[in-house]
């Protein structure tokens, strides 16, 4: 794990939607599609609005939620929304999404659809995380019912999360999808946020989810 410090918030948007841009540039030059999964909540606009203007062959970038809410896509609480309105616009607005739920069904019955969807856009080119100030990650939460078979090596690609403390049952990816990212970005803003992480290097992931996907991580943090 790298840990990366700005100056300040908006510094920090530019330098990772920059570093974010190469990546994906450097998986396209050795695969016809690459995939890029994206987190929701209010952090990852700001990189969004930067990253959606590089010069990329998007239509050959697949781009996905590291997990999602159970609720209409047009819902201001689903992931896709966000996604849809902050990076698929300007020049990524040719990329193709790949989405994690399907309006008004019930999430355990559409695992499968939503696992042949993503199986082609799988290992992931490029991975960018949040956490909580509760060291979750994705819909990983700490203590949460199937948190042990989601952190399992062998666990498939998807598991539904009902966190006690989430109005809404949640599709998130699991572990070893999102630590076989070949490229892995974790923003986090706060002194709150950098103490958490600095503490979940110390604790299983049962009790800190996001120390299952460190390896290899690039950290990005201001303040």
């Amino acid at each position: 794990m790298k840990v990366q410090e700005y100056a300040d918030r908006d510094m920090l948007a530019i330098d990772v939607a920059n570093a974010i841009a190469g990546d994906l540039e450097a998986a396209l030059l050795h695969h016809d599609l690459v995939s890029f999964a994206v987190p929701g909540g209010t952090t990852p606009g700001p990189v969004f609005d930067g990253l959606c203007a590089a010069d990329l062959d998007w239509d050959r970038v697949r781009i996905l939620p590291t997990d999602e809410r159970c609720v209409p896509s047009d819902s201001d609480r689903a992931n896709a929304r966000l996604i849809q309105e902050r990076l698929l616009t300007n020049r990524a607005s040719v990329a193709q999404y790949v989405p994690l739920y399907l309006d008004g069904k019930d999430p355990e019955s559409v695992l499968p659809e939503i696992e042949s969807l993503i199986a082609p856009v799988l290992p992931l080119s490029v991975l960018m995380l949040g956490m909580g100030e509760d060291m979750h990650t994705a819909s990983l939460f700490p203590g949460m019912d199937g948190l042990a078979a989601a952190l399992d090596g062998h666990a498939p690609p998807l598991a539904v999360a009902r966190p006690e403390v989430q109005p809404e049952a949640r599709i998130t990816l699991t572990a070893p999808v999102l630590d076989g990212a070949l490229s892995k970005h974790l923003v986090i803003f706060g002194e709150a946020k950098r103490k958490a992480l600095d503490r979940a290097m110390s604790l299983h992931p049962k009790e800190a989810p996001i120390a299952a996907v460190l390896g290899g991580m690039t950290v990005h943090w201001a303040e």
